[in-house]
């Protein structure tokens, strides 16, 4: 029988297949697009400001009243409430209306004015990380601010020169440069990991859906035998035209973060195209693996959800690996969308050389063998489908 005459056949099916049902076409082009537009125009400020915040002041002196306009006129924080209580600003902590509050004890203006210790006290809710971070940071920024004023005065009152203060004070200066994204703009960060970690979560998907379908209705042996019995052909045939539609979705993707909204692009633009193709190809091939060893619809569907959702936390986007329980860590090594990212962060942020990524490059490739190992399997099963509900 002629071999071209299965590709083909198998090729058509695969086309056949997609435009079948509204489903596939809605799920590879519709969803991650829109869902582009809406992340960069939901992040369009680069990084939330005015996170809403509360002062406790039990001083009401006018140096404690300094500090809060000090406090206020950070971009970080938005002092909507001023509460007389501990008890009153946890209350708004609780309902959701504030991320944290800033308290000043009572006698702080006497204690700094006479040298004696006092305390100033910030509490940030944490588990909204993003605002609970700009409310630590604002805090953290005032009380040190006010904590070097207060020691300034006391020293100079004591008759010490006021540069020789600054000296003590502050006896190396701090100079920031942010390499890469010098704007401190989140988007550039968090777009560039969410939005592929999302196609590859929906390449899972369709992936395992097209070839599982199969045996769950009973036609996978007309499948295969449209591939002349070869399970490389036969998945070849679902997964080529898929494989050209999220590649055309990915680069559609990359050109609005780096063309339309202008993100870093430091490096060399081949070298994303290249991981890009790559991170669609290596997320299929991870699938296909998963596929091949569990040829249950629903049950592969479940761990390459849990998979793909995992990936936004392990991956390493907001927490370094090299920081995580080791057995967790671990598993960020097994997702092809860790080695998508390392990529982006050393080519396009960072303007390395691809060279400097060729053990990236790699990864993702081995990924494109790994199902060879268990395709046998999954042709013995598609063979003689068996469906487990």
């Amino acid at each position: 029988m002629n071999k071209n005459s299965g590709i083909v056949k198998s090729l058509t099916a695969g086309i056949r297949q997609l435009v079948s049902r509204p489903i596939y076409l809605l799920m590879m082009v519709v969803v991650p697009l829109v869902t582009t537009f809406f992340f960069v125009d939901l992040m369009e400020e680069g990084i939330p400001e005015k996170s809403p915040a509360a002062v406790v002041d039990l001083d009401d002196s006018p140096v404690s009243r300094n500090v809060i306009r000090n406090l206020g006129s950070s971009q970080l924080t938005d002092i909507r409430y001023k509460v007389s209580s501990y008890a009153d600003a946890m209350d708004l902590v609780k309902e959701g209306k504030i991320f944290g509050f800033f308290m000043i004890p009572r006698g702080f203006e006497a204690d700094a004015e006479s040298g004696r210790e006092t305390t100033i006290t910030y509490y940030s809710n944490m588990a909204y990380f993003v605002p609970g971070t700009l409310s630590f940071k604002a805090f953290k920024q005032t009380a040190v601010t006010t904590s070097g004023a207060i020691a300034m005065t006391t020293l100079v009152s004591s008759g010490i020169n006021e540069s020789m203060v600054n000296n003590l004070l502050l006896p190396v200066t701090i100079q920031e440069h942010c390499i890469g994204n010098p704007w401190l703009n989140y988007s550039i960060y968090l777009s560039n990991s969410f939005l592929p970690c999302l196609l590859e979560l929906i390449i899972f998907q369709i992936t395992a859906f097209s070839i599982l379908q199969e045996i769950k209705k009973g036609t996978s042996e007309r499948w295969l035998g449209d591939a002349n019995g070869s399970i490389v052909t036969a998945c070849a045939g679902k997964l080529v035209p898929q494989f050209v539609i999220f590649s055309l979705v990915g680069l559609a993707m990359q050109g609005i973060l780096y063309g339309f909204c202008g993100f870093p692009m430091n490096g060399s633009v081949t070298a994303m195209i290249a991981a890009m193709l790559l991170l669609v190809a290596s997320s299929q091939a991870f699938a296909l693996f998963i596929v091949s060893v569990v040829p249950n619809l629903r049950i592969a569907l479940s761990l390459l959800s849990l998979t793909g959702i995992l990936a936004f936390s392990i991956a390493a986007f907001s927490f370094p690996v090299e920081d995580m329980y080791p057995a967790v860590g671990i598993f960020s090594y097994i997702l092809p969308i860790r080695y998508y990212f390392l990529i982006y962060i050393n080519v396009a942020l960072n303007g390395y050389e691809a060279f400097y990524c060729r053990w990236e490059f790699i990864a993702m490739i081995l990924f494109m063998i790994l199902p060879l190992l268990m395709l046998w399997k999954l042709k013995r099963d598609s063979a003689s489908p068996v469906y487990i509900p």
